[in-house]
């Protein structure tokens, strides 16, 4: 009981603390204009143009923090109130998202493999639960232990891909962050309202780790269980 606290609820209440952390810094600071009134869309040009990249194109798509970019496609979609707003908020998730593809011009090693991991990551997403459950309604043992031993390499995809992406995340902040300034877009004194709104969404990809993180150790401390009851 105490190992399923710590594995799967401490980091299931940590995750729900992220979705908190991050839906209160972006209602709080999408409610504060910037100076300069840039929309996120004018940002986010402005940042790829500094780096030299002239063939992405910037979409609005429905949504509340929907955004992202797409490299396979270089398309850089903003969800309404980031492509049409002036707020900090807006500016800052904008720009993370151009740090992308910056990320992708430059080949940052890390983005790329990623990418390369995607296609095994969402096969492995939609089948570990499934292999999982199987595994444990037939038990640890004989055919329940492969059905777990395949959802635990299922899950370490997730993990590795999860593990991947926490860099890539920080350094498209970074770079975001840096560009606001040197480019003018904000004064280092509106940067508090960025830096609250992108600190809390990397939050967001540190739960997600963990949780999985957490998962997989559970799932391995079964089947050890199991084989050391044999």
């Amino acid at each position: 009981m105490t190992l399923w606290i710590i594995l799967i609820a401490i980091p299931m209440l940590f995750g729900l603390y992220a979705q908190f952390r991050v839906q209160s810094a972006y209602s709080k600071n999408v409610q504060i204009p910037s100076r300069g009134r840039l929309t996120g869309r004018e940002a986010a040009a402005a940042v790829m143009e500094s780096a030299g990249i002239r063939d992405v194109e910037i979409v609005e798509v429905p949504g509340q923090l929907s955004d992202h970019y797409d490299p396979s496609h270089k398309r850089l979609a903003l969800s309404s109130q980031n492509y049409r707003g002036t707020s900090l908020a807006a500016l800052g998730v904008a720009a993370h998202e151009a740090g992308h593809a910056i990320q992708h011009k430059v080949g940052y090693s890390l983005m790329t493999l990623r990418q390369t991991l995607v296609p095994a990551t969402q096969i492995s997403a939609g089948a570990s639960q499934f292999l999982i459950i199987i595994g444990i309604v037939i038990g640890a043992k004989g055919l329940g232990g492969i059905f777990l031993t395949l959802g635990a390499a299922a899950l370490a995809v997730i993990c590795l891909f999860q593990l991947v992406t926490l860099p890539v995340e920080f350094d498209a902040s970074n770079r975001a962050k840096a560009q606001l300034v040197n480019l003018g877009i904000l004064d280092r004194d509106e940067m508090h309202g960025v830096n609250d709104t992108l600190d809390a969404a990397a939050l967001t990809y540190i739960a997600a780790f963990v949780a999985s993180l957490g998962s997989l150790l559970h799932i391995l401390l079964i089947l050890s269980g199991s084989r050391r009851s044999d």
